[in-house]
């Protein structure tokens, strides 16, 4: 299910900044951006450009995008954060988070026109430049850009109200296994 952005005020200084942070993500050259680890759910054309992992800080790439980082420290409780791109044709799977704790937002930086968009349960929304949109990831979701160009947002996770760190959930073993290699290969 989606969730009403507008509960949460501190999202509005992050809305504000996008078109600062979409310039700096536009400064990351293609190598720089990494094929999300599940495969499964999408084959190809999902690659992410990560920023916080889980908790833990990627400094290096936060050195890159430092008015992204900005913004970012202005969200009480991030755990996770990342440029997500979608390039032309790709379609990630239904599928379920397994994070309870944390609500996920999508800011748009780059959205084509076209067949561009993301269903949460039976709602399917349309990203658009410069809005967010957040939801439950436990909820199922699947996204797809049949547009013609890439699709970019940037994707994040914050602790839902009344939740805390120390309630964290198990990863996946292939996802803690990226995140413990991309932290270490940022040191």
């Amino acid at each position: 299910m989606f969730v009403d952005g507008e509960q949460f005020p501190f999202l509005a200084d992050l809305r504000r900044a996008w078109r600062d942070i979409r310039a700096e993500c536009l400064t990351l050259g293609d190598e720089s951006f990494e094929p999300w680890v599940q495969r499964e759910m999408y084959g190809t054309g999902w690659s992410v450009y990560g920023l916080v992992a889980f908790g833990t800080r990627i400094d290096a790439a936060l050195m890159n995008c430092p008015r992204t980082a900005d913004a970012l420290s202005q969200i009480p409780g991030l755990t996770t954060a990342g440029f997500s791109r979608m390039d032309a044709g790709t379609h990630i799977k239904p599928h379920q988070g397994w994070v309870t704790t944390v609500h996920r937002a999508h800011l748009g930086l780059v959205v084509p026109d076209g067949d561009c968009a993301l269903r949460v349960g039976s709602q399917t929304r349309l990203w658009r430049e410069g809005d967010l949109l957040v939801f439950d990831d436990t909820v199922v979701h699947e996204a797809w850009n049949y547009s013609a160009h890439t699709r970019t947002v940037l994707l994040f996770d914050f602790l839902r109200p009344g939740r805390t760190t120390d309630q964290a959930d198990e990863l996946p073993p292939e996802v803690a296994a990226a995140v413990r290699r991309r932290t270490r290969d940022q040191k």
